[in-house]
């Protein structure tokens, strides 16, 4: 959710003229001819419009600073041009170094897990968004169309709507993978193997290996830091939340799913893949076990573990399974109650927007106006429903306004020191129409999925 929406944004801004003709001409290269290798690629790097566009597509990304705690604020106090031009010679000159990634942890949805995410300096941002201007297109003319993640034109979405036609078409036995920490457990070496299969210019490689080689610093409970080379030591891992890790993480991906169609896996098991980034499905016409076993058998042979307790074989209708926060399963009409193959937005994804509107409207938020209140609601509601927009969505929604109602009130009334639960004193009608709060029911109309 959080990639699809940074996509969203990032899709906002227009790329000039010369960066786009670059990146048509590098595409139309790589297409053109499969097996040709860039030799001479790290000039245009640090070239101005080059680090001009990057830079302002950090910044429309914003983020948090890195380890050196520079700000854009801080950048722009500075003077961004003066900025980037002291990056481009670094760049030119070659004493162009990353430094330490800093790393958070962030809490997993309905889980009292933490995933680690790697915060790299805006400066090393900037430069790895640079490096990936020139080499995305060369890669995307690779990349095959069961990929969806990070690529223009193609979004979570189109990933849930190829998987809701496999199961309409007779692939109902799914194999429902999950890689365990596929980020951390990418091999250096296979990996850069990939890269310099298509790119040939030395610097250029040399560059990618220090991004993926760069030491990680935490904060201990006592603020303490501590560096550590893990990666750099072990040969493996690439840091999640780099502007230069999906393209990494695509390309190791495609090997996965190019040798299931070249080596006539997909046609001789009748199965398909569909992956978005490090989630994965295989659609099967009754060849699940063989196709599960097939592909632990890959993915170790890549370098790579398959999470056992979360990778099942799932059979449709009888069972159900969940994909990039939607259930795939028996759904049924609400006019005919006919049965039909469908999809709806998860449980989990429906608790996960009700947890966000509760802590949205804690008491320690009651210092905001009530106005801008609902302007923050009306935000989550939006994108969550801009995403949940598929299959038969109006209970799910009705669940989710039904929530933000009450927490609204709720909020209201400690606000403003009323007793009860404010139904008569902020009506329907005063939440919606004075103060404007979306109602996400009324949305449905537009959806024709939604009226299935």
């Amino acid at each position: 959710m959080r990639e699809v929406a940074k996509e969203g944004r990032l899709s906002n801004l227009e790329t000039p003229p010369s960066v786009l003709k670059l990146r048509t001409a590098l595409h139309a290269k790589a297409k053109a001819e499969p097996e040709f290798r860039f030799y001479l690629l790290y000039d245009k790097v640090h070239r101005t419009d080059i680090l001009s566009c990057a830079y302002a597509r950090c910044r429309a990304n914003d983020g948090a600073a890195g380890v050196d705690g520079q700000t854009f604020g801080d950048i722009e106090a500075y003077g961004e041009d003066r900025w980037l031009g002291e990056l481009a010679q670094d760049l030119r000159n070659k004493t162009y170094r990353p430094q330490a990634v800093r790393r958070v942890y962030i809490a997993k949805p309905n889980s009292n897990k933490k995933r680690p995410l790697g915060i790299a300096t805006i400066r090393d941002r900037v430069a790895q968004t640079a490096a990936m201007l020139v080499l995305e297109p060369i890669f995307e003319a690779d990349l095959q169309p069961e990929q969806y993640a990070y690529r223009a034109g193609s979004n979570a979405l189109d990933a849930v709507k190829a998987v809701h036609n496999l199961l309409n078409t007779g692939h109902t036995a799914v194999v429902d993978a999950d890689l365990r920490g596929y980020f951390d457990e990418i091999p250096h070496g296979p990996l850069m193997k990939s890269v310099a299969r298509r790119i040939s210019d030395r610097h250029m490689l040399h560059l990618i290996k220090m991004w993926i080689e760069a030491p990680v610093e935490e904060t201990d409970d006592r603020g303490n830091k501590h560096r550590t080379t893990r990666n750099r030591d072990q040969h493996r891992g690439i840091p999640q939340g780099s502007p230069i890790s999906p393209l990494l993480s695509n390309l190791y991906m495609r090997r996965l799913v190019l040798w299931w169609k070249t080596s006539g896996t997909q046609e001789r098991l009748r199965a398909a893949i569909v992956n978005y980034a490090d989630d994965l499905v295989i659609c099967c016409k009754g060849t699940a076990d063989i196709a599960m076993q097939t592909m632990r058998e890959v993915i170790k042979k890549l370098g790579l573990a398959v999470n056992e307790e979360k990778t099942r074989i799932c059979r449709v209708p009888e069972g159900s399974f969940d994909f990039l926060g939607y259930t795939f399963g028996r759904c049924h009409s609400r006019k005919t109650g006919r049965a039909y193959l469908g999809t709806k937005p998860s449980c989990k994804s429906i608790k996960r927007i009700c947890d966000a509107i509760h802590a949205e409207t804690e008491r320690h938020t009651l210092t905001r106006s009530a106005d801008k209140m609902v302007e923050r609601l009306n935000l989550k509601l939006k994108g969550w429903a801009n995403y949940f927009r598929l299959g038969p969505v109006s209970k799910a929604y009705q669940v989710v306004d039904a929530h933000a109602n009450y927490r609204l009130r709720q909020w209201l009334c400690r606000k403003h020191r009323a007793q009860g639960k404010g139904i008569k004193r902020y009506p329907d009608r005063y939440l919606y129409e004075t103060l404007r709060m979306i109602r996400l029911p009324g949305l449905t109309r537009n959806l024709p999925w939604a009226k299935a």
